[in-house]
């Protein structure tokens, strides 16, 4: 018999006749506050269910589903969600952790394709290989995360910050990243051939400075008004960007190609080893 309890006040939430809860249904239920910290719910399915409030730092929770769950301010804090399943085709269905503490969070390979993170706390979590596509992580605390080879596609990081951020080998196409800070953030590659790909985000007003942004695929990318001094954009892929107005005092563009590049108004002057077209106008 295994018994749920409220964290605070003690009172039994639910009761299950099992002798764990790992692999467990706990579909449905009214978990509003529990005290889950250090629970092993390896495979458990807690679909659709209300866990608001509740406290499941350093649980275990690989393999298990989440789709549809409420977890608006719980406590995730070091718990172990690899390849669990919180994501679903239509955001409505995905599940909800709005304020939640996901620090130090393990999201490897985890799906979370929809899901509303907005204003949460993801320091120094692992989201490497996770399916992050359409996720709104709007306003939410990502510095120095771990996420090499996720799919950002169409993600909403709007406001985020991701200082430090470890975004290797990423897919970033389409995202909004809108006054997002990215500053010292790797958007490298871990392979001699490869390289992340931020084609078509919205990175207008973001803080990118001083960081590594060397051979990234930055194809229709709008960086107008972006800080990016001191950025190592080294053979950077920057066709059709928009760098109206950006700052890019001190940054690399070695071996970059600046022919369909936006640039009126930006200060390639304090640029380094930027070959600037001669036909382009209106640069300070």
């Amino acid at each position: 018999m295994v018994e749920i309890r409220h964290r605070e006040t003690g009172q039994v939430l639910e009761t299950l006749d099992a002798d764990s809860l790992a692999g467990a249904d706990l579909r449905d239920m009214l978990l509003n506050g529990a005290d889950l910290r250090g629970a092993d719910l390896t495979g458990a399915n807690l679909a659709s269910s209300d866990l608001n409030d509740a406290c499941l730092s350093d649980a275990r929770l690989v393999d298990a589903t989440l789709t549809g769950t409420h977890l608006k301010d719980a406590d995730l804090s070091s718990a172990d969600l690899t390849r669990a399943r919180l994501g679903a085709e239509h955001s409505s269905r995905a599940a909800m952790l709005n304020g939640a503490n996901l620090s130090h969070v393990r999201l490897v390979s985890a799906d979370l394709r929809g899901a509303e993170i907005r204003f949460a706390d993801l320091r120094e979590a692992n989201l490497s290989h996770a399916d992050l596509r359409g996720t709104d992580f709007h306003g939410s605390d990502l510095s120095r995360v771990i996420a090499v080879k996720a799919l950002f596609i169409k993600a909403n990081l709007r406001e985020t910050n991701l200082c430090c951020a470890d975004l290797r080998d990423c897919h970033l196409n389409d995202a909004n990243l809108v006054r997002a800070s990215l500053h010292q953030a790797d958007l490298t590659s871990a392979f001699p051939e490869g390289f992340t790909v931020i084609n078509l985000a919205n990175l207008e007003g973001a803080d990118l400075s001083a960081a590594n942004l060397r051979n990234v695929s930055a194809q229709d990318t709008n960086f107008r008004h972006a800080n990016l001094t001191d950025v190592d954009l080294t053979d950077a892929i920057l066709g059709g960007a928009i760098l109206h107005r950006a700052d890019v005092t001190n940054a690399d563009f070695s071996g970059v190609e600046l022919a369909s590049v936006t640039m009126e108004f930006a200060n390639f002057s304090k640029a380094r080893n930027a070959v600037v077209p001669a036909y382009k106008k209106h640069l300070r």
